[in-house]
């Protein structure tokens, strides 16, 4: 039976947590089961238990009152911590997990996806326990209104990419706040980046000094030419089922499961819609 997670990833307000409630939400009424895991050692709140949560291991108030740290490198003490003691994750995973649907939601600091290889050895023991695993990387629909944030958020989802080596898809979040604002021919010019047509924007808003760095970043992501970003809208179903389709491509999400015993509380489920008739 197969083991499958998204690895839900991008900067600091980009709306994870968000996501991954939106897509718990979105799999419990096709009635699959899912599981929310938290390696957010700073998360206050969730519209949804953790059924694994790095705060039951150490959390970044504790470290920041015991070690005087401040929230940046807080956050990477808790996250070597935890790499420190993998088999806490592990015991986690183990049993109870198997065959079930992981969201993992990640902390916001870019250096944890392009500097350390804090999230490349939490991959490898995902791996290592047969799990299938997406990284889902967030941008912000916002950044279309600047140009170099744009630029500077494609770089740093192709380097998750490069890092992780895992299948991978790229989200255009909040994209309910940005309808109507711009037009849909405008929008496809950055879910589907051709980096020469949004060279003469960006040099438009930088020194001329800058001009030549932004050619070799339009060069570079030319040659990697590895950056789509899929529109996400929470406010619509057709949508938040475009991207989870995405995902279950990528993972091959369906291909090996077999047939399995409903729950208790399916049942019960199934018995209020009855009554309800």
């Amino acid at each position: 039976m197969g083991k499958h997670c998204q690895l839900v990833m991008g900067p600091a307000g980009v709306g994870k947590s968000t996501y991954c409630s939106t897509m718990i939400t979105h799999c419990e009424t096709i009635h699959r089961r899912v599981h929310l895991v938290n390696l957010d050692p700073a998360a206050e709140n969730f519209p949804y238990k953790p059924s694994i949560d790095i705060r039951d291991l150490i959390t970044l108030a504790d470290v920041q009152e015991e070690l005087g740290y401040g929230p940046n490198g807080g956050l990477i003490y808790c996250l070597e911590f935890l790499c420190q003691n993998m088999d806490f994750l592990q015991d986690e995973l183990g049993g109870q997990h198997d065959d079930d649907y992981l969201i993992i939601d990640c902390p916001g600091q870019i250096e944890l996806y392009t500097h350390f290889p804090i999230m490349r050895n939490i991959v490898e023991l995902l791996q290592s326990m047969d799990y299938r695993v997406c990284g889902v990387y967030l941008l912000d629909s916002q950044f279309v209104e600047d140009t170099s944030k744009f630029f500077a958020g494609i770089m740093t989802a192709m380097s998750a990419m490069v890092q992780l080596e895992i299948p991978h898809i790229n989200v255009m979040s909040k994209m309910d706040l940005i309808d109507g604002k711009k037009k849909k021919k405008d929008l496809e010019r950055y879910l589907y980046p051709d980096p020469s047509l949004l060279l003469e924007d960006v040099n438009a808003s930088t020194r001329p000094k800058f001009h030549h760095l932004n050619e070799a970043l339009v060069h570079l992501i030319e040659e990697y030419n590895m950056v789509t970003l899929i529109p996400l809208n929470i406010q619509d179903e057709e949508s938040i089922e475009l991207v989870l389709s995405h995902v279950d491509n990528a993972i091959q999400y369906g291909e090996d499961l077999e047939p399995k015993e409903p729950k208790d509380e399916d049942f019960e489920e199934w018995e209020e819609r009855d009554d309800g008739y």
